[in-house]
C-alpha cells in the first residue's frame, strides 16, 4: 500500500482497537502496560505465546494507525491554514491520503 486514506487508517484502528481491547478483558491489563512487558521480555508466556504474539502486533498497528491519522491531521490542518490566508477555515469532505510508511 503506498497510500493510505483515511478511512483505510479508521478501518485499521478500528480492527486494531477491538482485537486490543478483546485481549484487555481477557488478561485485565491494559495495551500499554502489556506491550511494555512484552518488549522487556518480561512475560512468561508459556501457553500464551500465540495471543501475546497477536496482541502485540495489533497493538503496533493501533500505535502506527494513531501516529498516521495525527500526522494525515496536522498535515490537512497546516494545509487548510494556508489556504485560509487567515480568514474563516473552510472544510471539505474530498478524503486526501497519506505516504504509507510500509
Amino acid at each position: 500500500m503506498t497510500n493510505a486514506t483515511i478511512t483505510e487508517i479508521l478501518d485499521d484502528l478500528r480492527a486494531a482497537d477491538e482485537t486490543t481491547r478483546r485481549f484487555e478483558r481477557r488478561y485485565w491489563l491494559s495495551s500499554a502496560d502489556f506491550f511494555e512487558l512484552y518488549q522487556q521480555g518480561a512475560l512468561d508466556d508459556g501457553d500464551h505465546t500465540e495471543d501475546f504474539a497477536l496482541w502485540a502486533g495489533f497493538y503496533q498497528i493501533k500505535l502506527d494507525r494513531e501516529t498516521a491519522l495525527q500526522t494525515l491531521s496536522h498535515n490537512r490542518l497546516r494545509q487548510l491554514r494556508a489556504k485560509s490566508k487567515g480568514s474563516t477555515i473552510s472544510i471539505t469532505p474530498p478524503e486526501p491520503s497519506f505516504p504509507a510508511t510500509n
